[in-house]
């Protein structure tokens, strides 16, 4: 590994972790010549990914793009980097898992607004507005609504589960049957 400071290539490493969920690995290393100390990171070499653009243009997958593209629409969030890298590492893992190995940017965005939709919303409408390349108010307020209208369903689902576990609570012979105290 050549050093960055004077760039001797022998160093010796002088810790290693697993990191990333087993994904990577970080060496700490010390030059021999310079003893300067500096760290390293190892991750498995997967077959490349293709990424077919609007354009019809491919190119290699670039996980930091995915990573770019999230951080801008996290500002100001409460979404934490750590939660970003994360969600890219989980991305590529689905990405390297597939046996197809091209997938167009339309599918990415997906996959990248499927997750932030977990994390945020405003995160989600950012990404959104540029993934979709929204030309105007309509196209926040249409994918405003869309989100508004999963929310009542959720909260909808949710009322019907609750009110479920209040009928069994209704019904259970404990409730049926006096108690005897």
């Amino acid at each position: 590994m050549q050093c960055p400071y004077c760039q001797h290539t022998d160093s010796r490493v002088l810790e290693s972790r697993s990191t990333g969920a087993g994904r990577s690995i970080r060496r700490r290393r010390e030059c021999l010549s310079c003893k300067h100390r500096f760290t390293t990171y190892e991750r498995i070499e997967f077959v490349p990914i293709s990424v077919i653009k609007r354009n019809g243009q491919s190119e290699a997958f670039d996980r930091s793009k995915i990573l770019r593209g999230m951080v801008r629409a996290c500002e100001k969030t409460t979404v934490l980097p750590s939660t970003l890298e994360a969600i890219a590492e989980e991305i590529e893992a689905q990405l390297q898992q597939k046996p197809k190995r091209s997938i167009t940017t339309a599918q990415i965005g997906d996959l990248v607004l499927h997750r932030l939709r977990q994390e945020s919303e405003v995160a989600y409408v950012r990404f959104a507005s540029v993934y979709r390349q929204f030309q105007g108010v309509d196209d926040f307020i249409e994918t405003l609504s869309h989100l508004q209208d999963n929310a009542e369903q959720a909260n909808l689902w949710i009322q019907t589960l609750n009110e479920d576990e209040e009928s069994e609570d209704l019904t259970s012979p404990s409730v049926l049957t006096p108690s005897a105290n």
